[in-house]
């Protein structure tokens, strides 16, 4: 049974109320959203890093229209709305052992009746990288 919320996702919940609170006063301000972005991958352990500053940059080149945003501490992009459609959860955010590049629902992955909407990244790699950029445009058409 458990005891509610871990002590990494009560941190979480934490770091989103201060990112809304943030977000609100520099309204959907590009600058301000690339900044805390960039601040998030450089706070990153190494290897998460790595995975990060390479999937940010396939994410901006992909869809430059998505605008950088925070979203729970983790690297993401937002709609013209400001909703976050793709992020980036590190592995060591929650202890796991693997990132994780999510989709939220105003991602267009639609498949039939099942499709996926999150993906485990062990390393960043040229196939990789196609895999992501084609997710994302598909997300986002």
């Amino acid at each position: 049974m458990s005891d509610g919320l871990s002590k990494e996702e009560r941190d979480a919940v934490k770091q989103r109320a201060k990112e809304l609170r943030e977000q609100e006063k520099a309204g959907k301000n590009r600058a301000a959203g690339e900044k805390s972005v960039l601040e998030a991958i450089a706070k990153l352990e190494p290897d998460d890093r790595s995975l990060a500053e390479s999937w940010y940059k396939v994410v901006s080149e992909t869809a430059p229209a998505l605008v950088p945003k925070t979203y729970y501490g983790m690297p993401g992009f937002a709609n013209a709305e400001g909703k976050i459609v793709v992020f980036l959860q590190p592995a060591a955010k929650f202890k796991t052992r693997y990132s994780t590049i999510g989709f939220e629902d105003r991602a267009a992955l639609d498949d039939g009746e099942m499709w996926p909407t999150a993906f485990a990244v062990l390393t960043w790699t040229p196939k990789v990288a196609k895999r992501v950029a084609d997710l994302v445009r598909t997300a986002t058409a």
